[in-house]
């Protein structure tokens, strides 16, 4: 099974770059499938780290940043996986 686990902090005023800097730094015990970094107005960063094994696997997670660093604590989530999609073309053929 692939299990998805999202991370996402919202960094105080004027302090986006130095969250995405941090984020980018730090490093997890075992390395996952894929991880991906995002960011968001609002100064806000996403990491999604993708991981094969069960729904409720320890699995190893981002730590929160230094509080001057965020506006809140982080947001954490955990998704199992029901299949990729490909990518579909708009286009229709007439």
């Amino acid at each position: 099974m692939t299990v998805a686990v999202m991370w996402e902090a919202r960094a105080a005023e004027g302090r986006g770059d130095d969250l995405l800097a941090w984020v980018r730094e730090q490093r997890l015990p075992r390395e996952p499938l894929r991880r991906e970094t995002f960011r968001a107005p609002q100064d806000r960063v996403l990491v999604i780290t993708w991981w094969e094994a069960p729904y409720d696997a320890e699995l190893p997670d981002l730590p929160e940043p230094a509080g001057e660093l965020v506006t809140r604590p982080v947001h954490r989530w955990r998704f199992e996986s029901v299949g990729a999609d490909q990518a579909r073309s708009s286009r229709r053929m007439l």
